[in-house]
């Protein structure tokens, strides 16, 4: 899952880039409501973590900007502001979620996880693809009933392909999605793949030839 941090106070910019790439999150970052709606509108994003008071252009004009462009990525905007009607704003303007500052970093994590599962992209709480479950919440995956110990990167992979196992997902889509994009080695994809199949079962994602992956379960 590919998720875009918009705040400028750089510190925390970098703390929640190395804790939510430890969970398994591909992660861009900005430090202004401009770059972030730059971003927003030009890449897709899984989630947004947006915050109100930003130089060049606030939480709020980002968020309204991004709804008029029909871009329904779902937004998670933090302030310090813990008022009612702030709260009723944000949402008011199309946001999706409000957390105020400070906040624990484990709430964030399961209120980006909440998001995921929500429309207009339909996610369920849990994930099925034939014998194969994986509790994004809980971070646990089972086959036939059986637990399978992912590491965090495998989880993200394995998640993403479930989340689109209507349809073959190509390398370049999963290199964007689970890692930080073009930087990353082009086999990266291919080996983590096969880290999957030595636990799951070969059978579990199939290579359609030229075109990328998808889980059969």
């Amino acid at each position: 899952m590919r998720v875009l941090v918009v705040d400028d106070e750089r510190g925390l910019v970098d703390a929640l880039r190395r804790g939510l790439t430890a969970e398994g999150f591909a992660v861009d970052v900005a430090y202004d409501g401009a770059a972030g709606l730059g971003l927003a509108t030009d890449r897709d994003y899984d989630a947004i973590v947006l915050d109100v008071m930003l130089p060049r252009r606030n939480g709020y004009d980002v968020v309204t900007d991004l709804r008029a462009a029909g871009v329904t990525t779902p937004v998670l905007l933090l302030s310090a502001k813990d008022g009612e009607h702030d709260v009723a704003d944000g949402l008011d303007v199309g946001a999706d979620d409000y957390l105020t500052k400070p906040f624990s970093f484990v709430v964030l994590v399961a209120r980006i996880r909440a998001l995921l599962r929500r429309p207009p992209q339909v996610r369920p709480a849990v994930l099925a693809v034939g014998d194969l479950v994986l509790d994004p919440a809980a971070r646990t995956v089972a086959r036939a009933g059986e637990p399978v110990e992912l590491t965090g990167r495998e989880l993200a992979l394995l998640e993403y392909l479930m989340r689109h196992a209507d349809r073959v997902v190509g390398k370049v889509e999963l290199r964007d999605h689970v890692w930080d994009g073009p930087g990353e080695d082009g086999n990266v994809v291919e080996v983590y793949v096969g880290y999957l199949r030595r636990k799951l079962g070969r059978e579990a994602i199939a290579t359609v030839r030229g075109a990328g992956y998808r889980v059969a379960g």
